[in-house]
């Protein structure tokens, strides 16, 4: 999608950036000491919301309760944790994403569907209610409170994902922020991380459901660190129309979809920059498809390809690598009309090798990002996704995730 000129990047912004909200966190210790590992994000007012979830036939119990919440179109807040995912717990898993709306709704006079629930870390392991309940009561909300309640989120993150832009509309703006974890576990599939989103613009219900998972198709979802995909993917957008400007619909909202792709875009490769033992971002641009759909399922392919992750991991110009996980993506390929460049070095065209320096390409993989295109010359389609290298760091983290 080409920029728009009119949206600008909020130095330092994040969930708190738009009008309205308020963020805070506390350490509850439901896995780690010392740390705040509980959030919560509230709206002024009620929000137009909206979310998309985990395809994983396995889901938390919070991913069920949020889509239960969200089936009216509306919510005020987010509860969330990290250090248990609670997922694979049953009923009592269910009771207790319930519990948590209701404790985190009270004190602010929401009723229970009011709130949203999310939550990430191990599966299979029940959550500490009677701290959750007990460390609920010391959450302190504030309008800078972004930045605790990105931090809160985070397990095997390094950093915290935020990001937000202002867009103009004559002389007044809106502003969409947004605060996000993953690191590990990463194949989206209409189901995108944990990602917050947050609005001060008014948008109508059903274009903010569609605008959403349009900018997700194309953004959130096209980044994969491993293959995996979570049972607690969920990504939410609050809309509270404090901006003041005129409802956003399919009519008029081409610059709020503008806008949210912007953000979506920044916390995708901030994800997958930060990749579970990752040293190098991987850009893949795929042009030339015949449809959308394959330009994304092979931008997917090379995406997640052992051999093309442990390629770039070393540095080594093993192009034949992305050619083979083009040729087996099951997208419509014609191998005589495809071309592959790597850090703009071009190592393929037309189906045969060219000639190219060897050391130069060499050492331009040293470094990151890894750029690698592909034109599969047989259509007008294209698509863009994210991953990273694979590190023996990937192995050590997750041969001890729970011990």
């Amino acid at each position: 999608m080409k920029r728009d000129t009119s949206i600008t990047v909020v130095p330092g912004g994040g969930v708190c950036s738009a009008r309205g909200f308020r963020a805070g966190a506390t350490a509850a210790g439901i896995k780690y000491e010392g740390r705040d590992d509980l959030a919560l994000l509230v709206s002024d007012v009620r929000c137009v919301a909206a979310g998309v979830f985990t395809r994983n036939v396995v889901k938390s119990a919070a991913v069920q309760v949020s889509h239960s919440h969200l089936m009216n179109g509306t919510a005020q807040a987010v509860i969330a944790n990290s250090g248990c995912a609670n997922a694979c717990t049953g009923a009592q898993g269910i009771a207790d994403a319930e519990a948590m709306c209701s404790l985190a709704g009270k004190p602010l006079g929401l009723t229970t569907d009011d709130v949203l629930v999310a939550s990430t870390g191990v599966v299979g392991t029940f959550i500490p209610m009677e701290r959750v309940e007990a460390a609920i009561h010391s959450l302190r909300l504030s309008r800078d409170g972004g930045d605790k309640f990105a931090s809160a989120i985070m397990t095997t993150d390094t950093v915290r994902k935020e990001a937000a832009v202002t867009a103009k509309v004559g002389d007044r703006s809106f502003t969409i922020g947004a605060a996000a974890k993953g690191s590990g576990m990463i194949h989206p599939n209409m189901g995108t991380l944990l990602v917050f989103i947050t609005t001060d613009a008014a948008v109508e219900s059903a274009y903010l459901c569609d605008c959403l998972r349009r900018v997700v198709d194309r953004t959130l979802n096209m980044v994969s660190i491993d293959g995996d995909t979570s049972p607690s993917d969920t990504t939410v957008i609050l809309a509270n129309g404090a901006s003041g400007l005129d409802v956003f619909t399919a009519q008029n909202g081409a610059l709020f979809e503008h806008a949210l792709d912007e953000v979506c875009r920044e916390i995708a490769i901030s994800i997958a920059s930060d990749g579970e033992g990752a040293g190098k971002l991987i850009e893949i641009r795929v042009t030339g498809a015949r449809s959308l759909t394959d330009a994304r399922v092979v931008a997917r392919t090379i995406s997640t390809s052992p051999l093309v992750k442990t390629a770039v991991h070393g540095a080594d110009p093993n192009w034949g690598r992305v050619a083979c996980a083009v040729g087996r993506s099951d997208a419509a390929v014609e191998p005589d009309r495809m071309t592959i460049l790597m850090n703009d070095v071009q190592v393929m065209l037309d189906g045969v090798p060219v000639c190219f320096d060897e050391d130069l390409l060499r050492a331009s993989l040293e470094e990151s990002p890894t750029l690698i295109e592909v034109d599969l010359g047989i259509g007008g389609y294209e698509a863009t996704a994210w991953g990273c290298d694979l590190t023996k760091d990937y192995v050590t983290i997750n041969a001890s995730y729970t011990t």
